[in-house]
């Protein structure tokens, strides 16, 4: 008999001080009974129950201590998968796969004799419908005071700053001299592009008050994105301060909905997360950041094997041409769910291959997935696509294991409309806006004005704000040539980033109304109270104008709230007034 669970982890901690060398011992499964397990090679290991891995131990340190460790669920906290019957799934001279059995699926770890880490996979079995689905680990706050993101690289707010500060909504708190703290904060646009760096963790002094000057990281990398959900604009939190218990939260959303409106699926049997790379460091970025690069590079992984298809690639190359005869340079290609009427963002049943089309409008997207695909392109901003609203749909497109598909001119049919103005490119974003961009930041939409005027022709760009939300009216100006108006009716397309119900606002040209931005026309995403500043779900709302409303000279648009609710507003894309 082993004893007891801790005094194992603990005698196996000691394994951990061993320098790499090039005849490391091999990884090891130690089942101490039917739902515990210890896995781990000569430089960390882990014990796993049924619910929570615990007792992770790295340089003599255990890395979660009074936290809760690593589970797995879905729906956000409501159900963690229990993963019982260690057992070695596959083994060779170079990694042992370790598989850990739920009623869901199979969540497999894979470990190497000296990697600090391992890579990770889940295999679905009967996973029901849902929104959210993560693995996660919660680490010792001591040594992990930090979160790192591409927006963001600083301390965690401390627990005490949370229990001093009043709870104004959902995981957002508000400091006595009036500044915020809130979890969302350390959200970011996941990077779902392939060759993208999707890279994030925590990181701190090993071993918290106790440690002796090291440092130790805690790092999710996806050398992969196929198995992710979502299309460009994919938006997740990454890390943050857990507020009940102080534990440094590693999330890792591999089906995530924290900035959708809708997105719920039903999973395929067999659909497969993974693998991506959990990786333990000394807390440097830049070695995580260089590992990121040769997970990508490694991509997809020889050593995977399955029966789902995953060495089964080819590849699919075209040339995106709009139909007056411009390449569609720049524009954000989206290969996804075949003749689906659900939008790319909201798509994550099967698997998903992004890219955009260069300067010439072609585009490639290599290792894609043997099957029928669905292929969707609109509009990132520029040149040639910044003025089009509408979104290029294809679809049958059979995708061969080994084969080159060369698809040849698609073409893509623009609105057609001739522009009177414009604010704003369309890419789906509010950038070039006021007060838009990185980093995600909680309120930011406060500093947006109740009353705004922008007149065309002479405001630009950035003197139009991001988010509209408290009651006021914002006023576009414009002139029309005398003559210009007789008999033309127009469209006045608004293309919104993302909307949060819990404001309204109605929409005039010259006093007349002519549409209105509301719940009761628009799906609610929590961008704007989750502290998003570029973008949420897309929106396009057309409004027609009728000729006898537009007036020789001067002209208004104005965009009256006339219902606010703090915090709850609309993240503009651009407005585009068109001629019919």
């Amino acid at each position: 008999m082993l004893g007891s669970v801790f005094t194992t982890g603990v005698l196996l901690a000691s394994l951990s001080v061993a320098s790499p060398v090039a005849r490391a011992n091999p990884p090891f499964l130690i089942n101490v009974d039917d739902e515990t397990a210890i896995i781990g090679n000569d430089f960390w290991n882990v014990t796993i129950g049924r619910q929570y891995g615990t007792k992770l131990y790295y340089k003599n340190v255990d890395l979660v201590g009074d936290a809760w460790g690593h589970y797995v669920s879905y729906n956000g906290a409501q159900s963690d998968l229990n993963l019982t019957n260690a057992r070695i799934h596959k083994v060779t001279g170079d990694y042992t796969d370790i598989v850990f059995t739920a009623k869901e699926g199979e969540f497999h770890w894979v470990l190497t004799p000296t990697l600090t880490g391992a890579y990770q996979y889940f295999v679905n079995t009967a996973l029901p419908t849902l929104g959210e689905f993560r693995t996660l680990w919660r680490l010792a706050n001591d040594s992990f005071t930090h979160g790192w993101t591409d927006e963001r690289n600083e301390a965690l707010p401390p627990l005490s700053d949370i229990a001093n500060a009043a709870k104004i909504q959902d995981e957002t708190w508000q400091q006595a001299d009036g500044t915020y703290i809130t979890k969302y904060d350390f959200a970011t646009f996941l990077p779902v592009v392939e060759g993208e760096s999707a890279l994030w963790g925590v990181y701190g002094p090993l071993g918290g008050q106790k440690s002796t000057g090291e440092q130790v990281g805690s790092w999710y990398i996806h050398g992969g994105k196929d198995y992710l959900n979502g299309n460009h604009l994919k938006q997740e939190l990454l890390v943050h301060r857990e507020s009940q218990t102080g534990d440094a939260v590693q999330l890792n959303m591999i089906h995530g909905t924290h900035y959708q409106a809708v997105s719920s699926d039903s999973f395929p049997e067999g659909k497969t997360w993974g693998p991506w790379l959990w990786y333990l460091n000394d807390g440097s970025v830049d070695d995580a950041a260089a590992r990121a690069k040769a997970e990508i590079a490694a991509w997809p992984y020889e050593w995977m094997q399955d029966s789902n298809g995953y060495h089964s690639r080819g590849s699919v190359r075209g040339h995106l041409v709009l139909s007056n005869g411009q390449p569609a340079s720049g524009a954000a290609v989206f290969l996804g769910d075949n003749n689906s009427q659900t939008r790319s963002l909201d798509q994550g049943a099967w698997y998903y291959h992004r890219t955009y089309a260069d300067e010439n409008g072609y585009f490639t997207i290599e290792n894609v997935r043997e099957g029928t695909w669905g292929l969707r392109a609109f509009a990132n901003g520029g040149d040639a696509v910044g003025r089009v609203t509408t979104e290029l749909e294809k679809n049958d497109i059979a995708v061969h294991s080994g084969e080159a598909l060369w698809l040849g001119d698609v073409t893509w049919s623009p609105q057609g409309r001739e522009v009177i103005w414009q604010i704003g490119e369309v890419d789906r974003t509010a950038a070039g806006f006021a007060y838009s961009g990185a980093p995600h930041e909680f309120a930011r939409g406060l500093n947006c004005p109740a009353n705004l005027t922008f007149n065309v022709g002479k405001s630009e760009t950035k003197d139009w704000c991001f988010e509209q939300s408290s009651l006021g009216t914002w006023t576009v100006e414009f002139n029309l040539p005398a003559n210009s108006t007789h008999g033309r009716s127009a469209i006045l397309s608004v293309a919104l980033a993302g909307f949060s119900a819990g404001s309204s606002a109605t929409v005039l040209m010259n006093g007349v109304s002519i549409g209105t931005i509301s719940s009761s026309v628009l799906a609610s995403d929590p961008s704007s109270y989750r502290c998003g500043t570029l973008a949420g779900e897309w929106h396009l709302l057309e409004f027609p104008v009728a000729a006898d409303a537009l007036l020789n000279g001067t002209n208004s648009v104005e965009f009256q709230v006339t219902k606010s609710t703090k915090f709850r507003g609309w993240i503009y894309d651009s407005l585009i007034l068109e001629w019919a």
